[in-house]
């Protein structure tokens, strides 16, 4: 009987757990593979969120998290964190995933012990290194050691194609994140508890058009986030609508929003929220602001219109599909994208209805296929 392949895979935050949970899954059903699981903790709280909606069991934390650290400082225990756990491991397949400072260093540890590195979402690409920051270099330097590149759309191969990566090494896969939310959506369906908190803004807010708000991003701290914070206080004005914004942890992406936003009857400034209720607020949203990345992907997923607050995107595909639209962080530019949507049904319909470009739901089992060829079984 042929040996399972060894497959370590390595994360940390709570978007890469999300994207990878369909991943682990499937590998977990597979019998030619041996999978293993090493989170880093580079989250912590929303990461464990994921880990136990998934039914994902660690078999190493490494619990980097730590008070005011400095990204040297995260990326030092994350390189010598992760090179321990391969050391003991000895895997024959290593996966990453998306563009945080878990998986270069995750990638990079791997290389230097002459481990093949399977990316996750491979071939994004904003052409600025310094938006966003620091992801953008992150995934550069995973391009330049990945194996197998899963790379979500067709213009993410390009990108890859046009640094001179190997073809052969490069497939599109759709991204596992729209796996994900059929998961989700699924056992929101049969569960209608896990829909927690937001159920109950639902009801509070009947009448109202929910209008969903996610801002952290850190090129966005400061003067970006109080031009955000600005139009946001003149979009509550409006008595139609409701706000309801999840806020990070980090008190430099609250602070405005907080002041801003804190004393208006239609908005809710919500502790961040788990998955599914995430899920349930971009599922109910009549339309979604956002500096996130994987916002762009989800909320196409569920036919909610995106209005991007960053001057670039390394998800091109969703502007040019008409499921995104860029407005940066000038206060009426923002304002009047939202207004435009809340007060023209067919522009909004036309964002709404417009092909989602990252994916069927079923990007893992082709990931796996693809690993399978990489590692055949010895």
């Amino acid at each position: 009987m042929p040996v399972p392949r060894r497959v370590l895979t390595i994360f940390g935050t709570r978007p890469e757990a999300i994207k990878l949970f369909p991943l682990l899954h499937a590998l977990a059903g597979d019998a030619r593979f041996a999978s293993r699981v090493c989170v880093t903790g580079q989250h912590r709280g929303m990461l464990d969120q994921v880990l136990t909606l998934s039914g994902i069991v660690p078999d190493h934390d490494l619990a980097v998290l730590q008070p005011g650290q400095s990204l040297d400082q995260l990326v030092a225990r994350l390189l010598t964190g992760a090179g321990a756990v391969l050391d003991r491991e000895a895997p024959d397949l290593v996966v990453v995933q998306g563009d945080t400072a878990t998986a270069m260093a995750g990638a990079l540890a791997a290389y230097h012990r002459h481990i093949p590195v399977v990316h996750v979402e491979a071939g994004l690409r904003s052409g600025d290194i310094h938006q966003p920051w620091p992801e953008e270099v992150n995934r550069r330097i995973i391009a330049t050691l990945a194996a197998l590149h899963c790379a979500p759309t067709p213009r993410a191969a390009a990108a890859l194609w046009a640094e001179n990566v190997d073809p052969a090494a490069v497939h599109v896969t759709g991204n596992t994140v729209v796996d994900a939310l059929h998961w989700v959506r699924a056992r929101l369906a049969a569960e209608p508890r896990l829909a927690g908190p937001i159920a109950q803004l639902q009801a509070r807010f009947a009448g109202r058009r929910i209008v969903a708000v996610t801002c952290h991003r850190r090129e966005n701290w400061g003067a970006g986030m109080g031009g955000i914070a600005t139009a946001l206080a003149q979009l509550a004005e409006r008595d139609d609508v409701a706000l309801v914004a999840p806020l990070h942890h980090n008190p430099l992406a609250r602070a405005a929003m907080q002041e801003q936003l804190g004393e208006f009857p239609n908005v809710a400034l919500v502790e961040p929220l788990d998955y599914p209720a995430f899920v349930h607020l971009l599922d109910i949203a009549h339309l979604v602001l956002t500096d996130s990345g994987g916002v762009q992907e989800e909320a196409p997923a569920l036919g909610t219109p995106v209005l991007v607050l960053r001057e670039t995107t390394e998800r091109p595909e969703g502007v040019e599909a008409g499921t995104a639209r860029l407005v940066g962080t000038d206060p009426q530019a923002i304002l009047a994208e939202a207004n435009r949507l809340l007060g023209d049904p067919a522009a909004h319909a036309d964002m709404a209805r417009a092909h989602n470009p990252f994916g069927d739901g079923h990007s893992a089992g082709r990931i796996v296929e693809l690993m399978a060829r990489l590692a055949p079984a010895a």
